[in-house]
């Protein structure tokens, strides 16, 4: 049974409402179409991307508490598209593939890439991304790479340090500081995570939702 919302004036994002959109499975031009499918743009979007494993199924499925919204895979590198999912009629999450799974072929992960940065590049009411890495992690080239054409494009971003709960307290906080200080981030871009203890949740779904206010 799929835990009940809560319904709390304490919870930033109560969750009544979500529905799966569908699947962006190609960039402009790989189909043969003009323009391959995806819902029309017309709600606040807000893109969730990591690399492969690094707990952003858990981590969707966490912040609108429901089980089963994003599929938790034990298998990294399943996802190949872009997944869409309205929330109470209201902004839209996207659910990015994940990026630099070493098991996924070259072609593949060459694939992802251009699907990644055209939807970036051409959704006109994306508010912002939230980035997950990995907190026992060094962020890698790829993460960088992401990090860099964000800052091109001038998108606001929310970095989502995942699995804290496999550290003690002080060794999470260590690294906290340590990747804020690395990345040249301010201590308010970046939110402590577990999907395990529920830790930095409503931090997150604060941020989501001012993310979704800020936009015209």
């Amino acid at each position: 049974m799929s835990p009940q919302p809560r319904t709390d004036t304490t919870d930033p994002l109560v969750v009544r409402r979500i529905e799966f959109l569908g699947g962006m499975a190609a960039a402009r031009g790989d189909t043969g179409r003009a323009r391959p499918w995806r819902p029309a743009p017309s709600l606040p979007e807000i893109a969730f991307a990591g690399r492969s494993n690094v707990g952003k199924s858990s981590l969707l499925n966490a912040l609108v508490r429901r089980k089963a919204v994003a599929r938790v895979s034990r298998t990294p590198g399943r996802t190949r598209e872009i997944n869409f999912f309205e929330v109470n009629g209201e902004f839209v999450l996207v659910d990015l593939p994940g990026y630099g799974y070493a098991r996924v072929s070259k072609a593949e992960r060459a694939a992802w890439r251009p699907l990644i940065e055209a939807y970036l590049r051409d959704t006109p009411t994306l508010r912002g991304l939230v980035l997950l890495l990995d907190v026992r992690r060094d962020p890698t080239p790829e993460d960088e790479q992401m990090l860099a054409f964000l800052a091109e494009r001038g998108l606001p971003v929310l970095i989502v340090l995942t699995k804290i709960d496999k550290l003690s307290p002080s060794a999470a906080a260590e690294r906290i500081a340590e990747v804020t200080t690395s990345l040249g981030l301010a201590p308010e871009q970046v939110v402590p995570f577990s999907a395990v203890t529920g830790a930095g949740r409503d931090e997150l779904a604060a941020a989501v939702v001012e993310l979704v206010r800020s936009g015209p």
